[in-house]
């Protein structure tokens, strides 16, 4: 008889501990959700952000065009740091984000041969371009290409990182999303 009883109170202990231990993890996913997916919404809202590239290549502003993808993981990991520099210099340089999943990009995508992303080029206040930034980037980087983009000689500079997504190209020469690697 007291062995059914200690059962019970085992059974009840366990059942109790088990629903602590997913209440617990349940309020951890809610309260951490923002910190998974701030960078795919910062990614989804950077198309909505954009200076539209035909105004930004004529308003004598510099200007910073990241071509990426949704999909991209890199271009997610970068996504803070793209967002920090878009909050502090959206003043003074045009900010642009094409998305190499849209076919109205491709006249830009094949002007710029975009074949990894993500992919940044600076351009200064006349529409040349100074710098290509390709795959994983270093914040400070990009941030000391952005101080020079004001200097009058600017030799370009193409910096190429490893870790990227390679875009493929497919024998219609269409950018589709089933085209990108």
């Amino acid at each position: 008889m007291q062995y059914e009883g200690a059962e019970q109170i085992s059974n009840k202990g366990f059942k109790a501990i088990l629903v602590l231990i997913i209440s617990i993890f349940m309020i951890s996913l809610l309260l951490s959700r923002n910190f998974f997916f701030k960078s795919t919404y910062l990614l989804k809202s950077f198309g909505e952000l954009s200076v539209d590239p035909e105004i930004a290549f004529t308003n004598n502003k510099p200007t910073f065009l990241e071509f990426y993808a949704e999909w991209c993981e890199v271009c997610k990991a970068m996504a803070p740091q793209v967002s920090a520099l878009k909050d502090e210099y959206e003043k003074d340089i045009n900010f642009v984000f094409l998305n190499v999943d849209n076919q109205k990009w491709v006249k830009y995508i094949e002007k710029f041969a975009v074949n990894g992303i993500p992919q940044v080029n600076l351009l200064d206040k006349n529409g040349n371009l100074v710098s290509t930034f390709i795959g994983k980037q270093n914040e400070i980087k990009i941030r000391e290409s952005i101080n020079n983009l004001e200097k009058e000689d600017k030799p370009f500079k193409e910096i190429i990182n490893a870790e990227l997504s390679t875009i493929q190209e497919n024998k219609n020469n269409e950018v589709s999303p089933r085209s990108h690697g």
